[in-house]
């Protein structure tokens, strides 16, 4: 590429670049100033003066030139070989950064109906084969969790083989594939055009106007991403499959009807045609996002699986949970939409998953244990991501119960990350924080209202609130050490898990189930070793080994800080035991890094003693050397010791 060319180019703002980019695209002749304007969001003046300046900047291409016909509009007159040193002299100036590099490469695969080589993708983004080929391997492994498969034609190049509503999950999760951006819904707008995110962002807004149906600024983000890809893929004419009997049960709620007064602006303005299978596509996001589901299918089976749970988590924790109605309603509302995305095959994203699992391991091991008993009942298999959620609902009933409430400040709790956080961060304030009377936890839509009704004297959010004049903090979600700090003369200290004593630990160790510098390939295999050591002990029924692996398999038991607590239902324990294993290279467990495992076959009539056990290991986490002590002991006595 020639400097000049790169030097003009940098010269440009975004909307030049654009504008020219969709002069160069039009195949149809020519482009109206009027729809130009429209599209980028500018006035026609803007339009014009931009012109100018590609006008300007096309000069070097010698076979170019921008026709202006009046009453008719404008059109780029360019051959093909100065139409690719166009693009990438585009290209080329727009530097990318390595995430967004891999951002865009797995979009291109999942709308592409045509293979790419390496070579095709080197050259598109400017680097060699080898980084392309390692990006790759990346995006094999990150669309595995959505079932489609990145394949390799001989000759032809790399496509994505998979179902198209998992092709559709995908998208819509996009920003997770590269760590820095998986909280950042900006990320994949950007993979649209601003004119189309603008247009579908002011449709949903009357939607809601009209409707009411959107309960959440992130559901709202949601649908606005779900819709834009609908767009896209109705553009490439791949539609979702849908049943005849879900088509027919789908047709006839309220939601179907919403979905048809939104499609229809939609058409309208974008000039499309939705198929059918589009229209119940939308309403099952409607469905999923709308917790109004009394007297459906999704409504008779929350009531029983929060009964379920309810029960089992009694078993397991031996709290009595069925007296917390706060907790029973919040489990049923959160439910219904979880059903709904369950059953019409969607996935979620839980950005404090990894959190939330290493804060609460033996709440979330105790949750994803009762879940296999709604799996077996109701054929309803929960993710991680999902179950985290449902982990938050359980430790906000608990630090309930533990709580005391001391009356003085009015304060209104504000958090947009729904039910179960809310009510986790308001159980957080009213047991830690003397002198606060929380009046209420709402959503950032509702503050001016409840603001009309009661006095706060402090507002707690896990956002800015702009334009609010009562005196507000910012904390995170979870409540974490810093937060403390920033609230000053409102906050005292938390009690942590990692206060429990260690006492409970010796009773559980037996030497002869430690093992040091284990080489194993996978976690399964570690986890194989232990379970069949208890086994063959007759510390566990032959059936743990198959549970813990279940387990295992349906989310990573990692905790963070190089810690795995692999366990299995206490009704296989014969004898209660801790087998112990430390790796001879840290082992990837679940995206993490692991390096301890602790293998936890606690029985029934124990269960009293496995929370402060895993609170106790969990601890460990927080101590990297006592960590790293472990992952070099040369004998058994040394590993023993350093646990006792």
């Amino acid at each position: 590429m020639r400097y000049h060319d790169y030097w003009q180019v940098l010269t440009m703002n975004d909307r030049q670049k654009d504008l020219i980019r969709k002069l160069a695209l039009e195949t149809n002749g020519f482009l109206q100033v009027n729809d130009l304007a429209e599209e980028l969001d500018c006035s026609e003046k803007t339009v014009r003066n931009d012109l100018k300046v590609i006008e300007d900047y096309i000069q070097s291409f010698t076979s170019s030139s921008l026709i202006r016909k009046p009453g008719i509009g404008v059109s780029l007159s360019i051959s093909s070989e100065e139409k690719s040193r166009l693009f990438d002299s585009l290209y080329q100036a727009e530097t990318k950064s390595p995430e967004d590099r891999l951002i865009e490469l797995t979009y291109l695969l999942l709308v592409s109906s045509k293979p790419y080589s390496l070579n095709d993708l080197a050259k598109r983004y400017y680097t060699n084969k080898t980084t392309i080929k390692n990006d790759l391997q990346q995006i094999s492994r990150w669309l595995e969790k959505f079932g489609l498969e990145l394949v390799s034609r001989q000759r032809l190049g790399h496509l994505i083989e998979g179902e198209e509503l998992q092709k559709r999950n995908a998208l819509a999760r996009l920003p997770e594939i590269a760590s820095s951006a998986a909280e950042s819904n900006q990320e994949i707008l950007n993979l649209f055009s601003a004119y189309e995110v603008k247009l579908v962002r002011e449709f949903l807004e009357d939607m809601q106007h009209h409707f009411s149906i959107i309960k959440s600024e992130s559901e709202f983000d949601g649908l606005l991403i779900h819709a834009l890809i609908m767009i896209t893929r109705t553009s490439q004419r791949a539609s979702v499959s849908v049943r005849t009997p879900e088509e027919e049960s789908v047709s006839k709620t309220e939601e179907y009807g919403i979905a048809a007064w939104f499609l229809k602006r939609l058409e309208k303005a974008l000039r499309l045609k939705f198929p059918e299978e589009e229209h119940i596509y939308f309403t099952w996001h409607l469905i999923s996002t709308s917790i109004n589901h009394s007297g459906t299918w999704p409504d008779k089976v929350a009531r029983q699986v929060v009964s379920l749970l309810v029960s089992r988590m009694k078993q397991l924790t031996m709290v009595d949970f069925s007296m917390d109605q706060i907790l029973l309603d919040g489990l049923y509302t959160h439910l219904g939409p979880s059903i709904s995305r369950l059953r019409y095959g969607f996935t979620i994203h839980n950005p404090m998953t990894a959190e939330i699992k290493k804060m609460y391991p033996y709440m979330f091991s105790m949750v994803m244990l009762a879940l296999e008993q709604v799996k077996e009942e109701y054929e309803l298999i929960f993710p991680e991501e999902e179950a985290a959620y449902l982990v938050l609902h359980f430790q906000a009933s608990v630090e309930r119960v533990q709580g005391k409430r001391d009356t003085a400040k009015k304060v209104l709790v504000v958090c947009n990350l729904g039910v179960g956080m809310s009510h986790l961060l308001q159980a957080k304030l009213e047991q830690s924080y003397k002198g606060f009377d929380i009046i209420d936890c709402v959503g950032e839509w509702e503050v001016e209202d409840v603001l009309e009704e009661k006095s706060a004297d402090l507002i707690i959010s896990t956002k800015e609130l702009p334009g609010i004049s009562v005196p507000l903090l910012v904390v995170s979600p979870l409540l974490e050490e810093r937060d403390k700090k920033q609230l000053d003369e409102f906050l005292q200290t938390m009690e942590t898990e990692s206060k429990h004593k260690r006492s409970l630990l010796p009773s559980s160790l037996d030497e002869k189930f430690i093992f040091l510098n284990v080489e194993k390939v996978h976690r399964f295999e570690v986890v194989e070793l232990l379970a069949k050591s208890l086994v063959n002990a007759g510390k566990v029924t032959p059936s743990f080994l198959h549970g813990a692996l279940v387990r295992e398999r349906s989310a990573a038991t990692s905790i963070g800080g190089g810690i795995a607590i692999p366990h299995a239902q206490s009704e296989e324990v014969r004898h209660s035991v801790i087998a112990v294993a430390t790796l001879a290279s840290p082992l990837e467990w679940g995206g993490e890094m692991v390096s301890v495992v602790f293998l936890l076959a606690i029985a029934k009539e124990d269960q009293s003693h496995m929370k402060g056990i895993m609170q106790t290991i969990s601890g460990f986490a927080d101590s990297p050397g006592l960590v790293e002590k472990l992952s070099m002991a040369k004998n058994v006595t040394q590993v023993s010791d350093l646990l006792c």
